[in-house]
């Protein structure tokens, strides 16, 4: 909407395309709070320091360990590979869960004692860093609060350099899983709790029993001040194997699903004992590694004791076929066998030889395999081959003479017997170097080792997510302050109100330190509380000399020279503007009067250091004569009326006949009276004030006072027949954020020994 005729107001253009503002508008923002994002990071970034460096260190062990195919020993042919791989791959996920079986882990927490935990009680928080980096015990008594509580001789918490040695510590089941409380006390003692409950006393390097003995204690080292505690808890077996099993990680290097198996495990242990968790995974190797030993002479054993069994059986034989043979010759005289009885004695010989082996290996592979094994159907296939091959030969004897049958049969028993027999003894031999020589089937190839740089936690990533993290939160909290930030940012919010700009006021850094210095009541002989007095060369002032010059024009037409400063809410400036706007008007040579008339909250009078007491309040009620009332401000053509005493009833006085004779009265005495009026949106006093301007004024807080909030008001005094003429932002500042879409242009031009001359654009 166009300004009002005669009314001169400022022209502000935009300077960006309106398809960019939201973006451009979002990173101004960000550049407007860059200090408030800068805290916010740098507050999450110490946290996220400060975090990763109280964290537990956690550091991996690993090793490497090669599963072999599967051998086994056969009883009369030594060592055998099954060639099968089938067998193969399947002998390496035996061995993965064989290493992570209760059979191998519980063996190794018996070993090493890892049911046992011994825990010190901790600082809390830093605690745990406090023991790592070896912090001892500061002497801090001279420090209030905080020195007598780390110096308390009972304080439970421990530092470096205390601990305990316990050689033996045992609970019934019953009692497996639950903690004890070991504290300790004066001339070498302990007491033992369990959920605060006393237990007993027990001494130094001695055999202590609790609970009739339920819980046995011999502490043989104790390192600690009187009053620190330990926590003794006692893990059932099974507890302690899944504690050890949850750090144990175990994966095939190499192979996969689409190559073959390489047969080489990576095995790793993590923990945040270096030398515990190295010593633990080599623990645990050697305990597997011992097993697998023990499962292979297991079953050369086994084989031993077979043959064991059948060589007394076989010397038996074969001392019975010596003896038939020998009384059969006796009994017919000498036989001898031909050439062809002595050839098929000796087939007689390999075939029963070949059918002893077989049915030795069937024996041994029924033990391990169905009869529906291949290897045990070619086995089989093999010996009826056999079998009928010996028939065949009995078939050939069968042809013979009766004597000469008889002799080779007989003679066919004594060397077959003998071959098998001797065959046996070999065997046993060959077994026993075996069972002197037993490997299993794995080795260990890399020992256990630890890396200096724990796996967790990352400091890096840490510190980086912190960061992150802060950026993010920094980012949302501008973004949501801005959301819900609706207040007034450019002359063309209010121009489209109809509402013209008469000036856009900076905010002004001089007035805030001019504020402090009242406050304290240090004001200097001289000063005034009025910026422009004490500081004519502010940005703030030149805007306002600004608004004299337009006021000029625009009040040519008034119907008196009475301007009301008014304002939507309170904390907007109003009070600034009117007592500013009034120095700058008697600079240029006019006489003012300035009136407070908040009668319930005005503070003009402070500018002045002067009391609010004998003010308009005391005129209006007729206690107080309006000549006693007007005070000098110290300056020439310069007088102002203060609000007097707090009264109950502001409406009723201002709406009283005396404020209308008051304002007749000064408007006649002064060139300018300027009225600084409560809230438009509070109170009612501003539209009832109004009617005795000639001319009304908005002031706007950039940033702060939404449109709508302004569009309100305006109405507000509309209703009442109070017609304002215009606005005037006031605490306007170079904000990325509110620059983004018009031109707000903000220039000084001082003498050298104030400042240079500069154009700034904000």
């Amino acid at each position: 909407m166009p300004p009002k005729p005669g009314i001169p107001a400022l022209i502000y253009n935009p300077v960006i395309p309106n398809d960019s503002i939201d973006v451009v508008r979002l990173l101004g923002m960000l550049l407007d709070y860059k200090w408030l994002i800068a805290c916010i990071v740098l507050v999450f970034t110490l946290t996220g320091i400060v975090y990763a460096s109280l964290q537990t260190p956690i550091y991996r062990s690993d090793a490497l360990v090669q599963v072999e195919g599967r051998r086994t020993v056969s009883p009369i042919g030594g060592p055998e590979n099954n060639g099968d791989e089938t067998i193969q791959g399947a002998s390496i996920a035996a061995e993965v869960e064989i290493l992570r079986s209760r059979m191998v882990l519980g063996k190794v927490v018996d070993r090493l004692g890892l049911d046992t935990i011994f825990s010190p009680q901790k600082l809390p928080v830093i605690g745990d860093y406090v023991l790592r980096n070896n912090i001892v015990r500061p002497d801090v008594s001279g420090l209030p609060l905080v020195g007598g509580w780390l110096n308390k001789a009972n304080h439970p918490a421990l530092w470096a350099g205390e601990n305990i040695e316990i050689t033996h510590f045992d609970v019934v089941d019953g009692l497996r899983g639950q903690p004890l409380i070991l504290k300790v006390m004066e001339e070498e003692k302990y007491h033992l709790y369990m959920n605060e409950e006393f237990l007993g006393e027990g001494d130094l390097g001695t055999e202590a029993y609790f609970i009739d003995g339920a819980v046995q204690v011999r502490v043989k080292t104790l390192n600690a001040h009187a009053g620190a505690e330990f926590t003794l808890i006692k893990l059932s077996q099974l507890d302690a194997i899944n504690a050890l099993a949850s750090r144990l990680s175990i994966s095939e290097v190499g192979g996969g699903n689409r190559g073959p198996s390489t047969g080489m495990l990576r095995v790793t242990l993590t923990g945040a004992d270096r030398n515990e968790i190295r010593q633990t995974l080599d623990t645990i190797l050697d305990t597997f590694l011992i097993q697998n030993v023990e499962r292979k002479a297991e079953a050369t054993q086994r084989s031993l004791a077979f043959l064991e069994q059948q060589a007394p059986e076989l010397r038996s034989k074969l001392s019975n076929a010596e003896d038939r043979l020998s009384e059969y010759r006796a009994s017919v005289d000498s036989i001898d066998v031909d050439a062809e009885g002595q050839s098929i004695i000796q087939q007689f010989i390999d075939i029963e030889r070949q059918v002893n082996e077989v049915s030795i290996q069937e024996a041994d592979l029924a033990q391990r395999f169905t009869r529906n094994h291949p290897t045990y159907q070619s086995l089989a296939r093999q010996k009826a081959y056999l079998i009928s091959e010996r028939d065949r030969l009995e078939q050939r004897v069968s042809t013979m003479p009766a004597a000469q049958q008889e002799v080779i049969r007989r003679t066919r028993d004594v060397e077959v017997t003998q071959a098998i027999y001797v065959n046996v003894l070999n065997k046993l031999q060959e077994l026993e170097l075996v069972q002197a020589g037993t490997v299993g089937t794995l080795r260990i190839i890399d020992t256990a080792a630890v890396g200096r740089v724990p796996i967790y936690p990352n400091k890096a990533s840490m510190v980086g997510m912190s960061f992150i993290l802060g950026l993010l939160v920094a980012i949302i909290v501008v973004v949501v302050r801005g959301l819900f930030n609706r207040g007034v940012e450019s002359p063309e919010q209010l121009e489209s109100l109809g509402l013209p700009v008469y000036a856009t006021v900076p905010l002004s850094g001089d007035q805030a330190q001019l504020e402090r210095v009242f406050q304290k009541r240090r004001r200097k002989a001289g000063n005034s509380g009025i910026l422009a007095n004490s500081h004519p060369a502010d940005t703030a002032v030149e805007a306002l000399r600004g608004l004299r010059t337009a006021l000029h024009f625009a009040m040519l037409d008034a119907s008196n020279n009475c301007l009301m400063i008014c304002g939507p809410s309170p904390g907007i400036g109003k009070s600034f503007v009117a007592l500013n706007l009034s120095a700058v008007c008697v600079q240029g040579g006019h006489r003012v009067l300035v009136i407070d008339a908040d009668l319930r909250k005005g503070n003009l009078h402070r500018a002045f250091d002067h009391a609010s007491e004998k003010g308009l309040s005391e005129v209006l009620s007729g206690r107080l004569e309006l000549s006693s009332a007007i005070r000098s401000s110290g300056f020439d053509r310069f007088d102002y009326l203060s609000r007097g005493m707090a009264a109950p009833n502001p409406s009723e006085l201002l709406m009283n006949v005396r404020f209308t004779e008051l304002m007749d009265k000064v408007s006649k005495e002064y060139d300018l009276v300027i009225l600084d009026t409560p809230p438009v949106l509070a109170v009612t006093d501003a539209a009832i004030i109004g009617k005795q301007a000639g001319t009304s004024l908005m002031v706007a807080r950039f940033q702060m006072n939404p449109p709508k909030e302004i569009k309100l008001a305006i109405n507000r005094l509309e209703n009442s027949g109070v017609e304002v003429r215009g606005c005037i932002i006031n605490g306007m500042q170079r904000k990325a954020s509110a620059a983004y879409g018009y031109g707000y242009y903000q220039y000084s031009y001082t003498p050298d020994r104030h400042k240079k001359g500069l154009a700034e654009h904000v």
